[in-house]
């Protein structure tokens, strides 16, 4: 039941493990609130990369998430991702409202939907950050 929090709070130490032992070996994600584009399934160890390539280029990140609902085989919490890239082109900050939804297969994230509500800042910073981490490389 935890496995989503878990996973929130390990992305922001940038405990890669622990974001990767919450996944299953693939992931359906659905980002299309948020991005455009469709739903696709990546595997797992593309998809921490992902991640990590925007977390690891930010100044901090921090998923702020409400009590987890929980059925038989799906997990919903509503989230507030903050996302700082100090002396950004644009803004610093870049904020997320939405709501998590993700199934669950063996105790393990193999669907991952984010129903935006609303973001504000620098929409930006996704991309500045990637360009800043690889930089660092």
């Amino acid at each position: 039941m935890t496995v989503l929090t878990s996973m929130l709070h390990a992305i922001d130490l940038r405990d890669w493990q622990t974001v990767r032992d919450s996944l299953g070996d693939e992931v359906r994600t659905d980002y299309s609130s948020l991005f455009g584009g469709a739903p696709e399934t990546v595997p797992a160890d593309e998809l921490v990369a992902r991640w990590r390539s925007i977390v690891l280029g930010c100044t901090a990140t921090q998923h702020q998430s409400s009590p987890v609902v929980t059925t038989v085989d799906t997990l919903t919490t509503h989230v507030v991702a903050y996302h700082w890239l100090d002396d950004a082109p644009g803004g610093d900050t870049w904020v997320v409202h939405g709501r998590y939804v993700a199934k669950l297969t063996e105790g393990k994230i193999t669907e991952l939907t984010l129903q935006t509500f609303r973001q504000t800042g620098n929409r930006d910073l996704p991309s500045l950050a990637t360009a800043r981490a690889t930089a660092r490389q």
